[in-house]
């Protein structure tokens, strides 16, 4: 089923790849990343209304993700490391070096887990080999739980957990395709691996506005009550709804072509917010899409899940 909803813009000025979005219940506010832009953002959020201005932290380098800390602050995966910032604009205290070559890899899409564990999935940005990792950040360092030159990704992505905690998602955006574990909580172990959902993959040559179809590539996600998973289609304009067993639910069209990411706020969890992106896209298009790189939001009826903080 397809669903025409009402969306709203959120911000009004563009980012170059906004990304990594969360709701910060006590706050009320929204957070996200600008990746190229290499800054942090957050604004007041009521109902489905900006409430003042947006303020930006700007960053040496790029944040791939960042996630709120219990007790207050963030921890962000930055292109060298990862960093723990104890209040917004602060010092950074980098928690774990980046064990990678940094000038061809960085960190991506990344979120905590339920029981207070970072992680954080990196990218390889010449595009030529599935060298992407999946990492986890607890009490005893940063460990590479799978990738590489085994069964690595190009580009990490849609990392999520289903409600009840026993079923991990990772997707590999190149391969077009979302994957399932076996998660378990104590350890943070993935076992049986299996494909969860596989999108078609991109026509050779498409570039937007041919007449081809092409549904988009996964990128970021969310999981809502009900274990379904919000998978947003880059160059797809739209988000999937999947069920527990991976089936297509519905398609909810976006008002810009590139969504990389949704995430569930508001006071009940029925505010689907959606980040975008407009680095790299032509000119024709982004003259036709102007909000592309803009936050939006829309009403939902299943609510989402709560954010997970990081408990260092």
């Amino acid at each position: 089923m397809n669903t025409a909803p009402t969306w709203i813009a959120i911000t009004t000025e563009p980012d170059g790849l906004s990304e990594s979005p969360f709701w910060h219940p006590q706050e009320q506010r929204l957070y996200w990343v600008d990746i190229p832009g290499r800054r942090l953002a957050r604004v007041l959020v009521d109902g489905l209304q900006a409430q003042g201005d947006v303020e930006y932290w700007p960053m040496t380098q790029e944040p791939g993700c960042i996630a709120p800390v219990q007790g207050g602050g963030l921890v962000m995966a930055l292109r060298d490391g990862i960093y723990l910032a104890r209040e917004w604009g602060g010092p950074l205290q980098r928690l774990a070096a980046a064990p990678y070559d940094t000038s061809k890899l960085r960190f991506n899409d990344g979120k905590c887990d339920a029981q207070g564990r970072f992680w954080a999935g990196s990218m390889y940005e010449p595009k030529d080999q599935a060298l992407g990792t999946l990492y986890m950040l607890d009490s005893q360092g940063l460990h590479p739980v799978m990738g590489g030159e085994k069964d690595g990704v190009v580009t990490a992505n849609g990392l999520a957990w289903s409600p009840d905690g026993r079923t991990a998602y990772w997707v590999d955006t190149a391969a077009h395709q979302v994957r399932a574990f076996d998660f378990a909580p104590l350890t943070g172990r993935l076992s049986a691996g299996r494909v969860f959902h596989q999108m078609s993959l991109k026509p050779a040559a498409w570039t937007w506005g041919d007449t081809s179809p092409y549904g988009g590539r996964p990128d970021g996600a969310a999981v809502d009550s009900e274990g379904c998973y919000w998978s947003a289609q880059y160059e797809g304009q739209r988000l999937l709804r999947l069920s527990p067993s991976g089936q297509v639910l519905s398609e909810v069209k976006t008002p810009v072509p590139c969504p990389t990411m949704p995430c569930f706020g508001g006071a009940d969890l029925k505010t689907l917010f959606m980040t975008s992106s407009r680095q790299g896209r032509s000119a024709q298009e982004l003259a036709q899409y102007p909000q592309a790189g803009c936050l939006f939001a829309m009403r939902v009826e299943v609510a989402g899940l709560p954010v997970n903080h990081y408990r260092s």
